[in-house]
Parts: structure tokens; C-alpha cells; sequence
């Protein structure tokens, strides 16, 4: 099988994809108030804001993703 696409394979198989949400759930919360709690709390958020939030939570879903993959592939 082709690498990347055993590597994709391997990033939507529902263990990877239940670890990587709950990585980015927790992470991605954590981090997004640290950084937009203020925003929030006063309800100044715009839509450049809510970017940012959602990236915030992207990061460590694809962090998690990608090192649970790697560590498939090597093992």
C-alpha cells in the first residue's frame, strides 16, 4: 500500500480519531482560555477570534494525530 495512504488509513481509524478529540478537547480548552478567556468573558469576540479559537483546537487534534500514526507505523 502506497505510504501516505496507509498513513491516512491510519489517522481516521476510530481509535486515532476518539484519542485525537479528546487531546483536543482538553488541550485545546485549556489553551483557548489562556489565550481568548479574556475575549470571551467580556463578549468582544469577532470573527477573526473566532479563528484563532478554532485553530486553537486544530493544533492539538493534528499534533495527536500525527504522533499517534507515527507511532503505528513504527511499532
Amino acid at each position: 500500500m502506497n505510504k501516505i495512504l496507509r498513513w491516512f488509513m491510519l489517522a481516521i481509524e476510530i481509535e486515532t480519531l476518539k484519542r485525537s478529540i479528546k487531546v483536543a478537547v482538553i488541550v485545546g480548552t485549556i489553551l483557548m482560555l489562556i489565550n481568548h478567556g479574556d475575549i470571551l468573558l467580556y463578549g468582544d469576540i469577532e470573527v477573526h477570534h473566532l479563528l484563532k479559537i478554532v485553530l486553537t483546537y486544530l493544533v492539538p487534534y493534528l499534533v495527536s494525530t500525527y504522533s499517534s500514526v507515527e507511532s503505528k507505523l513504527n511499532h
